[in-house]
C-alpha cells in the first residue's frame, strides 16, 4: 500500500477519524484541565466535546455523495451505509446527553471514551465487506460494550453482568470465527462478493452448511436473538443504565445492517426457503425458526417482569424477532423496512432507558413499583415514558407502527404469489399484542397507581430534559411522516 492509497483511506474515514480524534480529546481534557472539577461540571463538559465531535462526524457522512469500495471491501462507501453511521452518531448522541444526570461513576472521561471507541467500531461495521475487517470492527465494538457494562462499581451486579456478557461474547466471537474461517477455505477469499462467487452453483455442502450455522450463532449472539440471548437480561439489569441503551440500540442498528449484508451478499445462493409447506434446506430456516423464538419467549417472558430494565431486556429479544424477519425476507424492501425499524427501535429504547435513568436516580431502583405516581411526579417524563412504550407496543400513529407495518408488508410481499412467509407474520402481529400487556404494566404504575405518601417531586435535569422530549418528538414525527427516513434507506 502506497502513500495514495493511506490518504484516501483517511479521507474516507474521515467521519470514524473525527470521532477517534473527539474521543482522544475528552480523554485529555478529563486528566487534565477538567480533572479538579466536579464530576456534574466533568459530565457536562465532556458531553459537550463529544457531541460536536460527533454532530461533526455526522455532518460530513450525510454531506458527501461517493461510492467508493477501498482495497477489495475493506473500507466501502456509498451513501446508505453513511446514513446508516448518521444514525448510529445521532443515537451515540442521545447516549451520552442521558448519561450526564448519572452519578454512577467517577471516572468520567474513560466512560465517554469507551462510548466513542463502541461508536468508532459500530461505524466501522457497517462499512465492511471483508470478513476480517467485519471481526475486527466487531470486536472493537464488543470491548467497549463489555467495560461499559461493569462500570458501575456501586452496583454488585455490574461486574457480574458484564463478565457473563464478557464469557458469552466470546464464544460468540469464536463461532464467528470459526465460520468465517469455513468460508475463507471453500472460497479462498475473504471479500463478500468474491466468497459469493466463488461458491456459486455448488450447493449447500456439509462445509458450507456448519459455516453458515456457525456465522448465524455468532451474530445470534450479538443481537440477542433466542436461545443465544442468556446474556441480555443480566447485561441490561446490571449495566449503568445508559449504557444499556447504548447496548440495545447503537449496536442493533450495525449488527443488524452487516447481518443482512453477510446472508444476502456472502451466502447468496444458499437462501433456502422457509415457506410454509415449501421448506427447502438453506439460512432462510435457520433464521425464521430463531425469529419464532425470540418473538414467543421474549415478549412471554417480559410479562413476568418486576424489574422495568430486565422487561426491556426480553422486549429487546422480542424486537429481534421482528427485525430477523426482514433479514429472512431477503429482498431490497424488506431490508430497508428493517433498517428504518432498527433505527427507530433505537431511537424509542434510548427515550425509554433514559427515563429509566432518572427514576433510578430519584427512587434508587428500576423495579415497576418505583414508577408508581409518575404522572404526578413528572409529568412530562411520563409522558415522555408513554409514549415511547406505546411506540414500542406498535400503536399508531408513532414510528413502531409504521416500522412493524412496513416490516410485515415487506415480509408478505417476499413471497406474495403463496403468502408462504404468513405464519411468521401473524405470529408476529400476535405476539405484538401480547406485548402491550407489559408496555401497560408500566404505564399503568405511572398513571393510575398513587406514589408514596410524602415523596417529592421528581427533578429532572435541563439536558436529560431536552434529550428526552426530542427523542419524543422524533417517535412521533417518524410515525406521520416516515419518508423523512425511508427516503435515505432506499
Amino acid at each position: 500500500m502506497n502513500s495514495t492509497d493511506y490518504l484516501q483511506m483517511l479521507r474516507l474515514a474521515a467521519p470514524e477519524t473525527i470521532v477517534t480524534v473527539t474521543m482522544l480529546l475528552v480523554l485529555s481534557a478529563d486528566l487534565t484541565v477538567l480533572r479538579g472539577k466536579s464530576i456534574a461540571a466533568r459530565f457536562h463538559c465532556g458531553a459537550l466535546l463529544s457531541v460536536l465531535g460527533c454532530a461533526s462526524a455526522a455532518m460530513f457522512a450525510f454531506t458527501r455523495h461517493e461510492q467508493v469500495d477501498l482495497l477489495n471491501g475493506i473500507l466501502l462507501v456509498d451513501p446508505r451505509t453513511d446514513f446508516v453511521k448518521v444514525a448510529i452518531l445521532a443515537l451515540t448522541i442521545f447516549t451520552i446527553l442521558i448519561s450526564t444526570s448519572g452519578k454512577f461513576t467517577d471516572h468520567v472521561g474513560e466512560y465517554l471514551s469507551l462510548i466513542l471507541l463502541g461508536t468508532i467500531g459500530l461505524m466501522f461495521l457497517v462499512s465492511a465487506g471483508d470478513l476480517l475487517m467485519i471481526f475486527v470492527s466487531l470486536e472493537l465494538a464488543s470491548l467497549a460494550l463489555y467495560i461499559l457494562t461493569a462500570f458501575n462499581k456501586r452496583n454488585e451486579h455490574s461486574s457480574e453482568a458484564a463478565l457473563k456478557y464478557f464469557l458469552f461474547g466470546g464464544m460468540s466471537a469464536a463461532f464467528l470465527l470459526f465460520g468465517f474461517s469455513l468460508l475463507y477455505g471453500l472460497s479462498g477469499s475473504t471479500n463478500l462478493t468474491d466468497i459469493a462467487r466463488s461458491l456459486a452453483g455448488k450447493g449447500l455442502d456439509p462445509l458450507l452448511m456448519v459455516a453458515l450455522v456457525m456465522t448465524v450463532i455468532g451474530f445470534g449472539f450479538k443481537v440477542a436473538a433466542v436461545p443465544f440471548h442468556l446474556w441480555a437480561p443480566d447485561a441490561y439489569e446490571g449495566a449503568p443504565t445508559p449504557s444499556a441503551a447504548f447496548i440495545g440500540a447503537g449496536s442493533k442498528v450495525a449488527s443488524f445492517f452487516i447481518l443482512a449484508k453477510i446472508l444476502a451478499v456472502g451466502f447468496a445462493g444458499t437462501e433456502g426457503s422457509a415457506v410454509a409447506h415449501g421448506y427447502i434446506a438453506g439460512w432462510t430456516p435457520v433464521v425464521a425458526v430463531i425469529a419464532a423464538l425470540s418473538m414467543v419467549l421474549g415478549n412471554l417472558t417480559a410479562i413476568v417482569q418486576s424489574s422495568v430494565k430486565r422487561l426491556l431486556a426480553y422486549s429487546a429479544i422480542a424486537h429481534a424477532g421482528y427485525m430477523l424477519l426482514g433479514v429472512l425476507s431477503n429482498t431490497d424492501a424488506s431490508r430497508s423496512a428493517m433498517m428504518f425499524y432498527v433505527i427507530t427501535y433505537g431511537v424509542t429504547v434510548i427515550g425509554a432507558f433514559g427515563v429509566v435513568t432518572v427514576v433510578e436516580e430519584a427512587t434508587g431502583g428500576d423495579a415497576l413499583k418505583n414508577f408508581a405516581g409518575l404522572s404526578r411526579r413528572a409529568p412530562l417524563l411520563s409522558l415522555c415514558l408513554l409514549v415511547f412504550l406505546l411506540s414500542l407496543g406498535g400503536i399508531p400513529p408513532l414510528a413502531g407502527f409504521i416500522g412493524k407495518f412496513f416490516l410485515f408488508s415487506a415480509t408478505v410481499a417476499a413471497d406474495g404469489n403463496n403468502l408462504g412467509l404468513l405464519w411468521l407474520v401473524i405470529l408476529a402481529i400476535a405476539m405484538s399484542a401480547v406485548s402491550f400487556y407489559y408496555y401497560l404494566l408500566v404505564l399503568k404504575q405511572a398513571y393510575v397507581e398513587d406514589a408514596p405518601e410524602g415523596v417529592p417531586a421528581i427533578r429532572v435535569p435541563v439536558v436529560t430534559t431536552l434529550a428526552l422530549v426530542l427523542l419524543a418528538a422524533l417517535v412521533v414525527l417518524f410515525g406521520c411522516a416516515p419518508s423523512l427516513l425511508t427516503q435515505f434507506l432506499v
